[in-house]
């Protein structure tokens, strides 16, 4: 079965994406996986469906690489309104349906995607983390020296504990740099660290401003291992936001046809 797929990333976090608007694509779990290796297959964090919907410009439908669907991913909300954009369903706005619900989009001249996320009415405050949701759940925490920090060991291991093992986390470790935030994310479903992951970018720079560290009132910059992103909000209580905003590029990588084993 020939399949007919784009590569974009958005700072790093990298996507298989491939036009279902026909509905004429049916893929396993094994399929999704073998896609997504990067040995064997064309190699992503993760694969998004764009298929029809009534009343918004598209549906988005989003796997990890473990081949499981997946809750909210930021990143892969503006790389599918790019290759939207590509497609020539939009041109500088986007309303599509995600798992989490709606969400609304921009696309600037400059190719900076914008992409408004789900309002955040509760932050849970642990011994020395902060976990909430984002559209996806994630624990965040501060630590010293963020570049130099064993993610994957310690990610994994706080990932798979008794707290956190039945539905999955996916763990952000962060430090104020400067004026900004450095975020870096083990992602659950990938079970890896990525080079960025927009809701755990979302999630930190949240917990940014809750514990008075964000550059400004309604606005933190932050950085990741593939690149810089922004989020703006509005605070209305201690842990609650709204008009939540993820700023950052979306790239097109290359397209492609692969051949799939049935």
């Amino acid at each position: 079965m020939p399949i007919k797929f784009d590569k974009y990333h958005g700072t790093g976090n990298d996507f298989i994406l491939i036009d279902n608007r026909k509905k004429e694509i049916e893929l396993s779990t094994e399929q999704i996986m073998y896609l997504c290796h990067r040995h064997f297959g064309i190699g992503a964090d993760g694969l998004m469906l764009l298929e029809l919907e009534p009343g918004v410009d598209f549906k988005m439908v989003y796997f990890n690489s473990d081949g499981n669907e997946s809750t909210m991913c930021g990143n892969g909300g503006r790389c599918i309104t790019a290759y939207a954009k590509k497609l020539g369903l939009i041109e500088d706005k986007a309303r599509f349906i995600a798992i989490d619900g709606l969400h609304e989009a921009t696309i600037a001249n400059d190719g900076v995607v914008s992409l408004k996320m789900g309002d955040v009415k509760h932050i849970d405050k642990g011994e020395n983390y902060f976990y909430l949701n984002t559209g996806s759940p994630h624990y965040v925490k501060f630590v010293f020296d963020v570049k130099h920090f064993n993610v994957f060991d310690e990610g994994k291991k706080i990932r798979n504990s008794d707290a956190f093992v039945a539905e999955g986390t996916n763990v952000n470790f962060i430090e104020k740099i400067e004026e900004d935030i450095f975020v870096r994310t083990y992602e659950r479903g990938v079970e890896d660290e990525t080079l960025s992951c927009g809701t755990g970018v979302t999630a930190s720079a949240l917990v940014a401003a809750l514990k008075g560290v964000a550059i400004g009132k309604n606005n933190c910059r932050v950085r990741t291992l593939g690149g810089n992103l922004n989020v703006k909000f509005d605070k209305v209580l201690e842990n609650t936001f709204y008009n939540i905003w993820l700023e950052g590029p979306a790239e097109f990588v290359f397209e492609g046809n692969i051949e799939l084993k049935e």
